[in-house]
């Protein structure tokens, strides 16, 4: 696997990535489907279900990872209502871990979601271990 195929799907996951307005990052399932070369959306909700199964079982709050966010979208000339998800990090990594493992991009998510959910981890240790003092300024900074 080349380091230019690595760059660029790292590349496309981040090109996907969401940030609500407060600072939290976020993926639409569909957008997600799609980076993972999914074709058929019912297809991709038995792999979004099986993620959900491995949150709920984990004792994790799924309501907060896979929030619902259905879209209406336009086809034709009438109008018609999708189901969509907001993801976290966490349902994404999870989903990853259920996906097709034949597919190469599906791999690769799975470094890309896996790598970025422990720096996220070891951001917030470091982060837990400031005094109340270094936390302030780190704010006051931000």
């Amino acid at each position: 696997m080349s380091n230019n195929l690595i760059d660029s799907t790292f590349s496309l996951f981040e090109n996907i990535k969401h940030i609500d307005d407060d600072g939290n990052e976020y993926w639409f399932a569909r957008e997600l489907m799609n980076a993972l070369d999914y074709k058929q959306w019912r297809r991709f909700c038995n792999t979004i279900d099986k993620a959900k199964l491995s949150c709920m079982n984990s004792n994790v709050d799924i309501f907060y990872h896979f929030a619902s966010a259905g879209k209406m979208v336009e086809i034709g000339v009438s109008t018609r209502k999708i189901d969509d998800y907001k993801l976290s990090r966490y349902a994404c990594y999870l989903i990853a871990q259920n996906s097709d493992p034949r597919k190469e991009v599906v791999a690769l998510a799975q470094s890309y979601f896996a790598t970025k959910t422990r720096k996220q981890e070891l951001l917030e240790q470091e982060y837990n271990s400031l005094t109340e003092d270094q936390k302030g300024y780190i704010i006051v900074i931000k």
